[in-house]
């Protein structure tokens, strides 16, 4: 079968071995898979992220980067076939998918793993329990949006906002406008993103944010200052990952703000422990999802809380993912791009 795959630190296009199901494990076909910027950071950095992830004792990012490793997490599927002993799903109908598959090595990551590809391959092997029916009215590609929109609810549900409260957001990639679509879902307000791209402020807005500024002209918190006056202090999501960004938040943020670290920096980094101090901020970092949250983006997908429709600007065929790759680094020409294989 084909497959996009990251070999030697860049992305070719290839014929792999097509999956075999074994006992308990899912035959699918991708439908659609959203390339994700942890995808885009692991081509350049792969080594630095296992070694990290390592150090950490997390088994996220468990690869060989010397390896090929078909990545693709982001997951709408059809299933194909059933492993000796699966129940509970169905030859021939669509689901969202969490990426991950039990093994007798115990379970692992597909898309992060040198033996089992993800979703930039035509074929992959899933667990039953890691597939949702995408719900009636859901077209099966949006379906694939359920995991990024489900890394913004998790930064949602690990902050302290509240209905009626200020959000600040600062970032509209993939992730802040994930956060966004959560926060428009659950009430809170007014929501104000900020980037630099005319482009994503604009999805922004249709995401729900009720104000999407250019941080070269206004300050995001001048402009809470004047939406939320007399409101409590913000909580405020740093979607961004460069080095610098947390110390400048936490610099101009008001005191006894709540500063949420979604942005994956892959830099070190540094900021200024005493500005936390006397300011009295709150400082929290997030990463991933629950299943929980998983099944509730789906819902807000298929129900209409979120519409993800403006968050996708191109669906491509497995060929054009290596020049996609290389697109993806300008904000201007795509927010999030939608591999489908049959395309």
């Amino acid at each position: 079968m084909k497959a996009a795959i990251l070999r030697a630190g860049r992305m070719v296009v290839d014929q792999i071995d097509n999956p075999i199901p074994g006992p308990g494990q899912v035959l699918v076909r991708t439908i659609a898979c959203g390339i994700c910027g942890s995808d885009l950071h692991t081509v350049g950095h792969a080594h630095d992220l296992v070694a990290t992830a390592k150090a950490a004792n997390g088994d996220l990012f468990d690869f060989d980067p010397d390896q090929d490793l078909v990545m693709g997490h982001e997951l709408a599927v059809e299933v194909l076939a059933l492993g000796k002993g699966v129940q509970g799903v169905s030859e021939g109908h669509s689901y969202a998918a969490m990426p991950f598959v039990a093994t007798p090595q115990g379970r692992r990551v597909p898309g992060y793993d040198n033996h089992y590809p993800g979703g930039y391959a035509e074929q992959m092997l899933l667990s039953p329990h890691a597939l949702l029916r995408v719900p009636n009215g859901l077209e099966p590609k949006l379906a694939a949006l359920t995991e990024p929109m489900a890394v913004g609810l998790h930064a949602v549900n690990r902050s302290s906002v509240s209905p009626n409260q200020a959000a600040i957001v600062v970032g509209a990639g993939p992730v802040g406008l994930a956060i966004v679509g959560a926060l428009s879902a659950m009430g809170a307000g007014p929501i104000i993103a900020a980037d630099f791209s005319p482009t994503r402020r604009q999805v922004a807005l249709s995401m729900g944010a009720d104000c999407a500024i250019d941080p070269t002209e206004t300050s995001v918190f001048d402009r809470w200052s004047e939406l939320a006056s007399g409101a409590d202090t913000p909580v405020v999501f740093e979607a961004v990952g460069v080095p610098g960004m947390i110390d400048q938040i936490m610099t101009e943020a008001p005191p006894h703000s709540e500063i949420v670290v979604v942005g994956v920096c892959m830099g070190v980094d540094s900021f200024r422990p005493t500005m936390g101090i006397y300011k009295h901020l709150r400082l929290t970092f997030v990463l991933g999802w629950s299943p929980e949250e998983f099944a509730t983006s789906l819902a807000n997908l298929a129900e209409g809380r979120i519409d993800p429709s403006a968050l996708v600007t191109g669906q491509i065929g497995i060929d054009q993912v290596p020049k996609t790759f290389e697109d993806l680094a300008d904000p201007e020409l795509h927010v999030k791009i939608l591999v489908c294989p049959d395309t």
